[in-house]
């Protein structure tokens, strides 16, 4: 649907010259302008939002010009006006930007079982049937998150790490689906919504259409253009590339309603482009039924989608389910099967990562799946290699998993040559020549070689600077690499040593950015120890297993000192990851590593201020936490058990101190608790425990 349709002649035509040429006093003349901008918003609200247009272009593209006509004369800078909506040819940088909600990913499931398995994880947790599900398209683009305060849009950041993103207001202001300023007035003053960014089909098949016509490379697929649209630095291309979005999710101290959906409806009459697909879905039943409608319907779309995200509705019970490390409990990605075709295996080649594992990849004869060429994908392990009975020249069948990561599914036999011979897997290491290792239980194969493996090393640094670990602003992949073959660092310690002149002298590297690096690693000097000790690459030691260290053993000398059995007497703390720690600090060059790090002035101590807020208040107590609460989340609650001495158990036994009880618990649990004769705490009384 387009305006041009609907006129041919308009009167608006016919005046247009007797109003541009009409004089005004200087009241007239705003309240004019306030006039057209309020109507242009309206027309773009219900031609970009509600798809039902009342003008022609033209007439549209003639009160434009007007409302410019009189900003200009009248000095009128208002960003939020309809004439801000072309973007503009200057360049801009991105600043990053802390998300003041963690911009999490969701967990995945591909069949039936593994939402029933979702579904009974979350009656498990809330004890209760009684609630019910949103469905609603899993958009495939780019996610944003657009911050509105008093009814304006002020800020929208992409989701980054999750942690922090780049800001792109300026970019997004050009996007005619997202309202600049809300309609009504019932609006909070201040909240957060959620959305995907995405290139209409139509859009990005015209934009291939011009640059084949002008010989140019093509794009992949309309979400990677999204995303490499969304991060332009001119705000007037990324106008004139018509992106659009959908939202999906309300975040905010006060938000009108308890229920998902019904904020979303309210959102919808504020002038968001909610899609109409979404869903309240009583039991999994009807999620199954929504699933299957979409799984066909959705090739009708004008947008990409990738699957169906389902959510528990009520945001009450959403924050007593809380969160994972990576991901919400209460939601999930149902994703579409993965499309699968065939191609022929041309080789396979090795790589090495920065824990030394070797990971096998199929070179291929280029093929297109899911809107990508593909000419890699993964084999993981040896094992994969011979359940396949992998063979050079072999016709194979290639699918995304989980629409990203291509690899081998199957081989046709039928199609193999007498003459093809069997992959065998490397004995030695492709990048430093040492023998490869497997150790039992593990299905992939090693290079031992840690210190001098050269990917190994390289991978390592890049771990050290990465956001999560030592966030050192400057530092990414090329420049490591360049770094490295310069002989300026050549293990994380060099990095301290670096000198302003010796980065100015390197390739494309300028006194402004040599300086942004010596900054970056100024300021990493204040990273908290459990980032440094994550930051140090120590196998199977990730973020949660850094702060359970730190926070038991306080020191780098105390967890140095530490034996296996010591270890493992830890909670979360394995028989792996003690033998993987011990054998880590068990090498000199490891503890020489750490003695020059500290030299450096980096932090391998817990600081003050976090001993000061641990007590021993419920030190020695097992509590295990059942039901819905008004005053915590059930992770909040469960911090607070830890952050005070305490256990949090997740089973009931006769070792379980307390129950921490909220509503809604389940009548099997209260049999067992009674039965063992555990007493029962409220909320109140937990929190007056720790007065």
């Amino acid at each position: 649907m387009n305006r041009k349709s609907l006129t041919i002649f308009s009167p608006y035509t016919r005046v247009q010259r007797v109003i541009s040429t009409m004089k005004m006093n200087k009241e007239e003349a705003l309240n004019k302008i306030k006039e057209l901008q309020a109507e242009l918003s309206e027309h773009n609200y219900k031609y970009y939002v509600l798809a039902q247009p009342e003008i022609s272009d033209f007439d549209f593209d003639m009160k434009l010009k007007e409302l410019e006509k009189l900003e200009k004369e009248y000095g009128i800078h208002d960003s939020n006006s309809p004439t801000k909506r072309v973007g503009s040819d200057l360049s801009s940088d991105f600043e990053q930007v802390d998300h003041k909600y963690s911009m999490l990913s969701l967990s995945n499931a591909y069949n039936e079982d593994e939402l029933r398995d979702f579904d009974t994880r979350i009656k498990k947790i809330i004890e209760t049937d009684d609630f019910e599900y949103v469905c609603e398209l899993k958009f495939d683009g780019s996610s944003i998150s657009l911050t509105y305060e008093n009814g304006e849009l002020v800020r929208a950041v992409t989701r980054g790490d999750g942690v922090k993103g780049d800001d792109v207001t300026t970019n997004v202001r050009t996007i005619k689906s997202i309202p600049l300023k809300l309609r009504g007035s019932d609006y909070p003053d201040s909240f957060e919504i959620r959305g995907e960014i995405l290139m209409p089909f139509e859009i990005f098949n015209n934009l291939n259409e011009e640059l084949e016509n002008a010989g140019e490379p093509l794009l992949a697929n309309p979400r990677n253009t999204a995303a490499g649209t969304l991060k332009m630095k001119k705000s007037s291309v990324v106008a004139a590339r018509k992106l659009d979005a959908y939202l999906y999710y309300l975040l905010g101290e006060n938000l009108p309603e308890d229920g998902h959906i019904q904020n979303l409806k309210k959102a919808r009459e504020w002038g968001f482009k909610i899609s109409d697909a979404t869903q309240l879905c009583k039991n999994l039943d009807e999620v199954f039924a929504f699933i299957e409608k979409w799984d066909t319907e959705r090739v009708n779309l004008p947008v990409a989608t990738d699957g169906i995200v389902i959510k528990v509705n009520s945001k009450r019970l959403q924050d007593n389910l809380g969160y994972t490390a990576k991901s919400p409990r209460w939601a999930i990605a149902y994703k579409f099967k993965a499309e699968s075709v065939s191609t022929v295996l041309k080789s396979v080649s090795y790589q090495v990562g920065r824990t030394g594992a070797v990971t096998p990849v199929a070179n291929l004869e280029p093929v297109l799946i899911a809107g990508t060429i593909v000419k890699r994908a993964s084999l993981h392990n040896a094992d994969i290699i011979q359940n396949l009975d992998l063979h050079m020249g072999d016709t194979v069948f290639v699918e995304k998993g989980g629409e990203i990561i291509p690899k081998i599914t199957a081989v046709d036999p039928t199609k193999r040559h007498p003459m093809f011979q069997p992959v065998s897997f490397i004995t030695n290491c492709p990048e430093c020549g040492t023998e490869l290792i497997r150790r039992e239980g593990e299905a992939a194969h090693y290079c031992p070689n840690e210190d001098g493996c050269p990917p190994q090393i390289k991978g390592k640094m890049e771990h050290f600077v990465s956001r999560k670990a030592m966030d050192i602003d400057g530092i990414g992949q090329e420049t490591i690499e360049l770094l490295y073959n310069e002989g300026l660092a050549k293990n994380i310690s060099d990095f301290y040593l670096l000198k302003k002149e010796e980065l100015e002298n390197l390739e494309r590297m300028a006194e402004k950015s040599a300086q942004r690096i010596l900054d970056g690693l100024e300021a990493s000097k204040k990273v908290p120890f459990e980032r440094v000790l994550f930051a140090l690459g120590i196998r199977f030691v990730g973020e949660t297993v850094a702060k359970t260290l730190v926070k038991k053993l306080h020191t780098i000398e105390n967890i140095q000192n530490q034996t296996a059995e010591q270890l493992i007497e830890i909670d979360e703390i394995g028989g792996r990851i003690a033998e993987s720690v011990v054998e880590w600090f068990s090498k000199e060059e490891h503890i020489d590593l750490i003695k020059k790090l500290q030299e450096q002035g980096l932090q391998f101590a817990i600081s003050e201020d976090q001993l000061e807020g641990q007590t021993d208040k419920l030190a020695g107590l097992n509590i295990i936490i059942s039901g819905t609460f008004e005053k915590h989340s059930r992770d909040e609650l469960k911090k607070m058990i830890e952050k005070n001495g305490g256990k949090n158990v997740g089973s009931i036994s006769k070792k379980t101190s307390y129950m921490l009880a909220g509503s809604n618990i389940g009548p099997s649990k209260l049999e067992k608790i009674t039965k063992l004769e555990i007493p029962m705490i409220s909320e109140d009384d937990f929190l007056k425990m720790l007065e």
